[in-house]
């Protein structure tokens, strides 16, 4: 028996439809109780707050989000007894909001993106409110280090990951999962995911894109830009092609920020293939027997691997048309 709703906070590690020669496996987040890898920050960002003696249960708590941190932090508020402002980006989806709400959260919405919502989040934190501040919060990339990265770990076994891909937002995913990955695989590459249409990391400039959850439209404090090797971009319009690809074959309902990153990390598998190994498949509930045996050419061991995330559900973006 769990103590607490927040105590439930981890997700399994799934192989996905792989190139001849690799294995792509990757965390599906959306198995978190508030349905996100955003939940692993904000309790790690609350529960660091309290141990600094910065809030307490009562206290009026705001933050700027795109909309997982914020279900995130309205599932955290709820457990813990705080009352809590979202401020997000009037174009977000409908889903997010109801979500939101039915925590418990106020929400609050602005006209344009992530910077009017972080300076209308500042104003309410200069009439009271305390904000948390993902995007600089140090408690953000170690929730990832500490829950994320060691969840990985322990579920890969003797594997080696040779590539983690992951998507760019606040930068707590990658920067921490990331740095605990690397401890232990030194060489293996990281590998940065970014909207074409607001590329900040490949180009420098910010654009407009309608990506939920992934390209803010500025470098964020928590982004250890050492850590990355090289930056890859995806179109909106094949990413959302791509999460209807997982939905429809390989059941798999994820959103717009996970397509994107499947698109990468089927790129990334290609180039380090070692069609040669015949690489199998783990096996499930639907294979005969426990266990498959080791086919003629390689063990899974050998096989090379790809790691990366699923943010969340594409329950979050039906009312876009995504799966329309």
């Amino acid at each position: 028996m769990k103590g607490s709703i927040l105590d439930t906070i981890g997700s399994p590690l799934v192989q996905v439809d792989s190139p001849e020669g690799a294995t792509i496996a990757t965390k599906i987040e959306s198995f978190n109780p508030g349905g996100s890898a955003k939940d692993r920050p904000a309790r790690e960002m609350i529960r660091a707050a309290e141990r600094e003696g910065r809030i307490e249960p009562g206290d009026w708590l705001v933050e700027p989000t795109s909309g997982n941190t914020g279900i995130g932090l309205a599932l955290v508020a709820a457990a813990r007894d705080y009352d809590l402002t979202i401020v997000m980006p009037a174009d977000k989806s409908e889903e997010r909001r109801r979500v939101m709400a039915a925590y418990g959260a106020e929400l609050e919405l602005v006209e344009g993106d992530m910077e009017d919502a972080r300076a209308r989040a500042n104003e309410l934190e200069a009439e009271g409110a305390i904000q948390l501040g993902q995007f600089e919060n140090p408690a953000n990339p170690e929730a990832h280090y500490k829950t994320t990265g060691e969840e990985i770990l322990e579920q890969v076994g003797d594997r080696e990951i040779d590539a983690f891909v992951a998507g760019v937002g606040t930068g707590g995913t990658i920067s921490g999962t990331g740095r605990r990955l690397r401890e232990e695989f030194p060489d293996m590459e990281i590998i940065a995911v970014e909207p074409a249409r607001n590329a900040v990391l490949s180009t420098g400039e910010s654009g407009s894109d309608n990506f939920q959850g992934m390209g803010p439209g500025f470098v964020s404090d928590n982004l250890d830009l050492d850590l990355i090797d090289r930056v890859e971009t995806v179109k909106l319009e094949d990413a959302e092609d791509e999460c209807r690809r997982l939905a429809r074959d390989e059941g798999v309902l994820v959103g717009q920020s996970s397509g994107a990153t499947s698109l990468v990390s089927q790129r990334i598998a290609r180039e380090i293939a070692e069609p040669d190994l015949d690489c199998p498949t783990v096996t499930g509930a639907f294979d005969d027997s426990a266990a498959a045996p080791e086919p003629d050419g390689g063990r899974v061991d050998d096989c090379p691997l790809v790691v990366t995330v699923f943010w969340d559900s594409g329950e979050r973006y039906l009312s876009t048309g995504l799966f329309d």
